[in-house]
């Protein structure tokens, strides 16, 4: 039978799981929520643009806003998209709409995209701002103890119902302190609802109807497996290429060799002991080969040393500067770790050929069911994916996963990869 001990070290165990399961959630959705905020005030700007090309349609000029607005709007759904597909399943986009002023306003996606947009404008902007605030005043009311003897005799903190007079004291200072306790409650208790019912009108509204046509989306699929299987057969003529051209060219040397020091090792030993240390000496070079093509198909370093370590070799091995910013505590499937390890270790090779940058960093963030790699350098920019640089390998591993790709690389820099991979929850 289980002793009361035992009883009592896992019930304090399952009440700490809990805890730090809500603290969590909490600070996920206050995430969420101050991200929001990239999209929400746009959103804000442009249901005022909207309202003022309403309004100034009658005399013409409404008419002429109209396709830059409908633009904007489209542009400001697909961010939007993207951004509640990284912290949660993804928002599949319905086909292009349309920004013709006619053809929009019969238009199902405009119509849903325009409800969304009244409703994140909103209410979305104001959970957003809410979420903002609420720990500024949980950190104002625990700081009170510091700094309320500079505060005037007469004017008291807004979290003391008391006369003013009360709150200048030691006790009542930290009475205001213990108030931030209610903050943090009220964080850790609705937070997570406020980023639901943020997100909800978006992934309602924004998601491709069930009378949607989805062949575009399938269209797009199957370009992906395509793709995917073209990287699959190049990377099998790489591996080819790298056996025939390299390892088995030494191989056939090393025969050779050890052949002909058959032979001469009666008549003159010295030459045998020559060819046999040739023989060697293209036995180590071919072994070299072997284990560069065998890491080159799943390098060994990711199961030893994880994503993070196999991460930090590449960096060491780099000519410029790098460093390394991994926030990925949760091992990934292996073809996912591969795909980034790959994508790094082809961006830093592009780095080191092609930018003179001073310095690289590669930063890596798993979150959302999606892992995020982003490498910079301040090199000279200029980078072109139809320049042999390597970004059309890149393209098609990320493909073979559906994932995303953005390339930055304005002349005179900095260059900015940025890849994004679907790797589950």
């Amino acid at each position: 039978m289980r002793t009361q001990r035992e009883e009592t070290t896992d019930r304090r165990t399952g009440i700490k799981a809990v805890a730090r399961q809500t603290v969590g959630a909490a600070v996920a959705a206050l995430e969420q929520l101050a991200g929001a905020l990239g999209t929400a005030l746009p959103a804000s700007a442009l249901l005022a643009a909207l309202a003022l090309a309403a309004v100034l349609s009658p005399l013409g000029v409404g008419l002429l806003l109209a396709p830059a607005v409908l633009r904007a709007l489209h542009a400001l759904a697909a961010r939007e998209r993207g951004r509640l597909g990284r912290s949660g399943p993804e928002v599949i986009a319905p086909g292009p709409a349309p920004i013709r002023l006619r053809l929009a306003l019969v238009d199902p996606t405009t119509r849903r995209e325009l409800r969304w947009l009244a409703r994140h404008a909103t209410l979305g902007l104001l959970l957003s701002l809410i979420a903002v605030v609420l720990p500024l005043f949980a950190l104002r009311d625990l700081l009170y103890p510091l700094y309320w003897q500079l505060i005037p005799q007469d004017t008291a903190p807004a979290s003391w119902p008391a006369g003013n007079a009360a709150a200048h004291s030691w006790p009542a200072a930290l009475a205001v302190a213990l108030t931030s306790l209610a903050w943090i409650a009220v964080l850790v208790g609705l937070t997570p609802g406020m980023a639901r019912l943020q997100a909800g009108p978006g992934r309602r509204l924004l998601a491709a109807g069930p009378d949607t046509d989805l062949s575009l989306r399938v269209a797009e699929l199957t370009a992906t497996r395509a793709a995917a299987l073209d990287a699959h057969a190049a990377e099998l003529r790489r591996i080819e290429r790298s056996l025939h051209d390299g390892t088995q060219n030494r191989i056939v040397s090393v025969t050779v060799l050890v052949g002909a020091a058959r032979r001469m090792v009666t008549r003159d030993p010295a030459g045998a002991e020559e060819l046999l240390e040739r023989a060697q000496s293209a036995a180590e070079q071919a072994l070299a080969e072997l284990r560069s093509v065998s890491r080159s198909i799943l390098p060994p370093v990711l199961d030893d040393r994880g994503l993070e370590g196999a991460l930090s070799g590449l960096a060491a091995d780099c000519p410029v500067p790098c460093r390394i910013d991994v926030e990925a505590p949760e091992r990934r499937a292996a073809s996912v770790e591969a795909t980034a390890y790959f994508v790094v270790a082809e961006a830093l090779t592009n780095v080191a050929k092609h930018s003179q940058a001073a310095h690289a960093t590669v930063t890596v963030r798993s979150r959302g069911g999606r892992l995020r790699v982003r490498i910079t350098d301040d090199g000279r920019g200029g980078a072109d994916e139809g320049g042999g640089s390597g970004l059309t390998g890149i393209r098609r591993r990320i493909a073979a996963h559906d994932g995303t790709l953005f390339v930055s690389s304005p002349p005179g820099g900095p260059t900015v990869v940025a890849v994004e991979l679907p790797c589950g929850s």
